[in-house]
């Protein structure tokens, strides 16, 4: 029997599993800083007292509120789509604030209802992964399904892979961009795919 007889949902992380940022974060930070008459900050450590990196929050803010400073991976929508054309329920479970569901994801072609049915994000549930509390939600959200009739992809050990296992779900990751932790991944237990398009392989064959 393939996994994909024995599952009813399966869920994703969004950024950096169904989509990607274009260039490196940091770029974006520097942008806002420009905008605003600044020099680039060191995005992870601020140095701005609080009205200037207000100004600078807000534009970030603004271009991450838009779809404009992501890119869709090719294998996203034909995955979601060939998943609930085998009549499987598929859920969305992103730390993420409304725009995604409402303004993001349908200009980037992929809307609830042709590529998925449900989403979970943080900013509406007031609950981020890696609390297991938000697979929950998920398994809910897919009308109260069991847990191991449910698998959650996404890109993440801390975030996905053990807090979904943790609730009784099946796991997969995805190291679409060939990180070291791959391999610590895989010594955990995790089974590691590069892409969508093994991940469906998988899912068939095993």
């Amino acid at each position: 029997m393939s996994m994909l007889t024995k599952l009813r949902c399966i869920t994703l992380d969004v950024t950096g599993t169904l989509i990607a940022y274009k260039g490196e974060l940091g770029d974006y930070y520097c942008m806002a800083a420009k905008s605003v008459g600044l020099p680039c900050p060191d995005y992870k450590r601020y140095d701005y007292d609080e009205e200037t990196f207000e100004k600078v929050f807000r534009r970030i803010y603004l271009t991450f509120g838009s779809a404009a400073p992501y890119t869709l991976f090719a294998d996203s929508q034909p995955f979601l789509r060939w998943a609930r054309k085998k009549g499987l329920i598929v859920g969305l479970v992103s730390n993420a604030e409304y725009r995604y569901q409402d303004v993001i994801l349908p200009a980037l072609g992929l809307n609830q209802g042709s590529e998925w049915d449900f989403g979970v994000f943080s900013g509406l549930e007031g609950v981020e992964k890696p609390d297991p509390k938000i697979y929950e939600i998920a398994l809910e959200r897919a009308g109260n399904i069991a847990p191991e009739e449910a698998l959650h992809i996404g890109d993440s050990m801390r975030k996905d892979y053990v807090p979904a296992t943790s609730v009784g779900m099946h796991g997969l990751l995805l190291d679409r961009f060939k990180t070291p932790d791959a391999e610590d991944w895989k010594k955990s237990g995790a089974t590691v795919l590069p892409d969508l398009v093994a991940a469906q392989e998988w899912l068939v064959n095993n």
